[in-house]
């Protein structure tokens, strides 16, 4: 592993803008791409604290793959370091959703952008399973993970249990487990704990974070932009449950209850998030544009869309800066580093669980959820098979797994194939 004294901020900064860009594929494509780049490729942390992290990251409300380049981050250059990897990690796609969204409003759906979005799409199912076939070599090291693994995904996609119901089971039972189901780990830095610097770290990021809304509420009350800072800020502390429970919820308060948007905008403010960088939660941004667009046009549209990614992503930073130093001692105690690798467990299956999601409705244009009792199915309609986005996921497959070609390659293939083949249909 290389020496944190020895990469450059400058270096640091170019591969965190590098990863921005790259981040197509919600979390399991974007945790893949980290481990890629952190891990294997530039070695800036070991497997051990990557896993570790990560499964601590999933604990947290938020996009766990930002926080986790945070962190990263952080371990390299401290707090001016976790900005600049969580910065550069939405950056790019906050900039990408918001030139759409403007587009979106002014000139509705264009064949151009259809076909863009079909091909990352598609390329996105093939970066999702080599994510998930890399993180689960690495990280199921005995049959008791793997059948955590197993149960977390059946859990999820058979039964729906909300996700921090199945988080939780996984964490007491490796407790329980203790040092019998991983070995014990050792770390050098649990004196350098300092809770005068940790309350100053939850005061001034809680100050940053509140410091808007106190404005909007005591200049603006009852106000649009006041109500889009309150509801996400609210989401912010309570978005456990993976990204779709957290969008669900959301397209469900945003159409029904604050009418922000129609049923259909919100599928299509769903669908840009899927297939641009960053993390899904960036459709809140959308959201919150549409919002102030409807009520006032670009102008209010995009300061309602600059405070929702405020209010959704500086708590970010408060989880990682404030816990981010005890990542290491709860490693460094077996009954608390087992808790962390059953969790770690537990995301193979909710990779697994996003990424048959993702593939089902990439592949089918009609699928229907259905309930037998306790029992959640997805069930498609074979006559809505899309075989052009099979095509298409088919060379994604051929260029990742036999080709070794890079995820950019990939992207842009795939959608340059994409957007020939939609041409001539």
């Amino acid at each position: 592993m290389s020496n944190p004294a020895d990469v450059s901020f400058r270096e640091a900064v170019i591969v965190w803008l590098r990863i921005g860009i790259l981040s197509f594929g919600g979390p399991a494509a974007q945790i893949s791409l980290l481990h890629n780049i952190v891990v294997e490729e530039k070695r800036w942390i070991s497997e051990k604290n990557y896993l570790s992290a990560l499964g601590f990251c999933m604990m947290l409300p938020g996009p766990e793959a930002m926080q986790l380049a945070t962190y990263v981050g952080w371990r390299l250059h401290g707090v001016l370091g976790g900005l600049a990897a969580g910065i550069l990690f939405v950056v790019p796609g906050a900039l990408v959703v918001l030139g759409l969204a403007v587009a979106y409003a002014l000139f509705g759906e264009s064949s151009v952008l259809i076909s863009i979005f079909y091909g990352i799409k598609a390329a996105v199912i093939a970066i999702i399973f080599d994510a998930l076939i890399k993180i689960a070599r690495r990280s199921l090291k005995s049959r008791g993970q793997w059948i955590l693994a197993c149960l977390g995904f059946i859990a999820l996609f058979f039964f729906a249990l909300p996700f921090p119901i199945v988080v939780l089971a996984a964490a007491v039972w490796g407790f329980c487990r203790g040092k019998s189901f991983v070995g014990e780990f050792h770390s050098n830095n649990t004196s350098q704990i300092s809770f005068g610097r940790l309350g100053m770290t939850v005061l001034v990021w809680s100050g940053l974070w509140f410091a808007p809304i106190f404005f909007l509420w005591v200049l603006f009350p009852n106000q649009l932009l006041t109500e889009v800072a309150t509801f996400f800020s609210t989401l912010a502390i309570t978005s456990f449950g993976g990204a779709y429970a957290v969008l669900a919820y959301v397209a469900q308060e945003a159409v029904s209850s604050y009418n922000w948007l129609t049923a259909a905008q919100m599928m299509d403010g769903l669908g840009l998030a899927e297939t641009t960088p960053g993390p899904l939660i960036l459709v809140t941004e959308f959201v919150g544009f549409m919002a102030g667009f409807t009520a006032g046009g670009i102008t209010l549209g995009i300061a309602s869309a600059a405070i929702t990614l405020w209010v959704t992503f500086v708590p970010c930073f408060l989880w990682i800066f404030a816990g981010a130093p005890f990542i290491e001692v709860i490693a460094a105690r077996p009954s608390l580093a087992s808790a962390l690798a059953s969790i770690t467990a537990v995301i193979v299956g909710v990779i697994l669980n996003l990424s048959v999601w993702f593939a089902l409705h990439v592949f089918f244009g009609d699928i229907e959820q259905n309930n037998y009792g306790p029992i959640v199915t997805w069930e498609p309609t074979f006559s809505s098979f899309d075989g052009l986005a099979a095509v298409l996921v088919i060379i994604a497959v051929l260029m990742i797994f036999a080709f070794k070609q890079s995820v950019l390659r990939v992207l842009l293939s795939v959608t340059l194939v994409s957007m020939a083949l939609m041409a001539f249909n």
